[in-house]
């Protein structure tokens, strides 16, 4: 059994402030933030942990309003994509700028919606600014939560509210138990082929157009005797060019597929540099703690085939997934297909291998000789002990003096050692550090 974790949008028209707000739900900054209109042009994704609650938050980029579109449109197209794809709605107004025409509009259409709605006044720096939020009870969306994305006020009650209103993370959707493999990446990379490559026959439209495939498309197949489910997903537009309704709605399947899986294709296209947009899609699956294959497709359009100097550009690119496993191969032709599933196969071993307690503590306690502990000040980090707690994705928990000294490169050295003693080709570990007496 599987569960995809809660999807919270925030809309709201342009420059309202929220990729300000989901820098500070997140904790740091993710989106781009500037005094502009329309500076989001696509939508940013990150995950967010509150009281033990977690969730994915979507910023949906403002509207616009311009000869070319009417008010009526771009809040149709907004609003729609919201209501498919999330499972509470922020809606995002400015009490700087009072109530305007734009967030009636939104408002009106928001009220006939089947899903929680939360209505946030956003830049009220001041007590004096916070009571101009009343005005926003015309709305007829209930009581507005005043906030400061910029100073973090009321943002606490915010969070309160959004972990009140999503579902509860019950599993929900019984999942096979074989291995479950997503194909992600941007439009026209060749995932659609690449199903059809591994599956042997057209189990999905190829076409040159970017977008093709709008929704995620699950295939079983068997593989050597052993049945593995294929989620070829829709494509991931380049920052800045995703479309209306249909298209914004198709990312969120997309993610929600990668949840969904165990191990994920990441492809990319031999024919381009990577761009912005894939390191955006590799930092989701890293994220989600899922495994990951990089396929670099079109190799056979490659006129010098150096996988040595491919590999140095790929670890450049995307450092913080050092641990991926990369194939290069030709979906059209099939060239290099065939090592693909056995690849993921080799990583779902790893993903659910357990190391027992004695072994782990053996390796920390070499690593803690090997490398001078952290300190501040007269307090240094003391390791007590650590354990394995979980697999797929293995989770190694570290019981230690005070786990606000663990500061990130020490985490870094200890994950690595981890790894040159057990492997864990492919995946990402979690590594959990808590200060004596928290508990299990």
């Amino acid at each position: 059994m599987t569960a995809s974790k809660p999807i919270v949008a925030i809309v709201g028209r342009q420059n309202v402030g929220k990729s300000t707000l989901l820098n500070k739900m997140v904790g740091r900054r993710l989106a781009i933030v500037e005094d502009l209109p329309g500076t989001t042009r696509d939508r940013v994704i990150a995950s967010v942990s509150w009281r033990d609650v977690e969730f994915t938050v979507v910023d949906t980029g403002g509207l616009e309003f311009d000869a070319r579109s009417s008010v009526a449109r771009g809040v149709q197209e907004q609003i729609e994509t919201a209501i498919d794809g999330a499972d509470v709605i922020i809606f995002l107004v400015d009490v700087r700028s009072g109530v305007i025409a734009a967030d009636m509009e939104m408002a009106d259409r928001l009220r006939r919606v089947k899903k929680p709605v939360l209505l946030a006044a956003n830049k009220a720096d001041n007590e004096k600014l916070e009571v101009g939020a009343v005005d926003f009870y015309q709305l007829g969306l209930g009581e507005p939560v005043a906030i400061s994305a910029y100073h973090g006020r009321g943002t606490a009650e915010l969070l309160d509210r959004i972990i009140a209103l999503v579902p509860a993370p019950a599993p929900t959707t019984a999942e096979p138990e074989f291995m479950k493999i997503a194909i992600a990446g941007r439009p026209n990379v060749g995932k659609s082929m690449l199903l059809n490559a591994l599956v042997g026959e057209e189990r999905a439209i190829v076409d040159d157009a970017p977008g093709t495939t709008r929704d995620a498309i699950d295939t079983v197949v068997d593989f050597d005797g052993q049945s593995v489910l294929l989620i070829d997903t829709a494509g991931i537009r380049k920052r800045g060019r995703i479309g209306g309704g249909v298209e914004r709605y198709s990312v969120i399947r997309a993610l929600r597929a990668i949840d969904r899986a165990d191990i994920v294709l990441l492809v990319l296209d031999a024919m381009e540099m990577i761009t912005a947009q894939d390191t955006h899609i590799a930092g989701y699956i890293q994220q989600a703690a899922k495994g990951v294959v990089v396929v670099v497709n079109k190799w056979d359009l490659v006129e010098e085939e150096n996988t040595d100097e491919w590999d140095q550009y790929l670890r450049s690119q995307l450092k913080f997934m050092a641990y991926a496993t990369v194939v290069y191969a030709s979906a059209k032709h099939g060239e290099g297909v065939d090592r693909i599933i056995p690849t993921a196969r080799q990583i779902y071993q790893q993903r659910g291998k357990r190391i027992g307690t004695a072994e782990v503590n053996n390796i920390v306690q070499q690593a803690v000789a090997a490398h001078i502990l952290p300190r501040k000040g007269n307090k240094r980090l003391k390791i007590l002990y650590a354990t394995q707690a979980e697999v797929n994705p293995p989770t190694f928990v570290f019981f230690v003096s005070d786990a606000k000294l663990v500061h990130f490169s020490y985490h870094r050295y200890l994950e690595s050692r981890l790894r040159q003693a057990f492997g864990f080709t492919g995946t990402p570990l979690r590594l959990v550090f808590k200060t004596r007496g928290e508990g299990p």
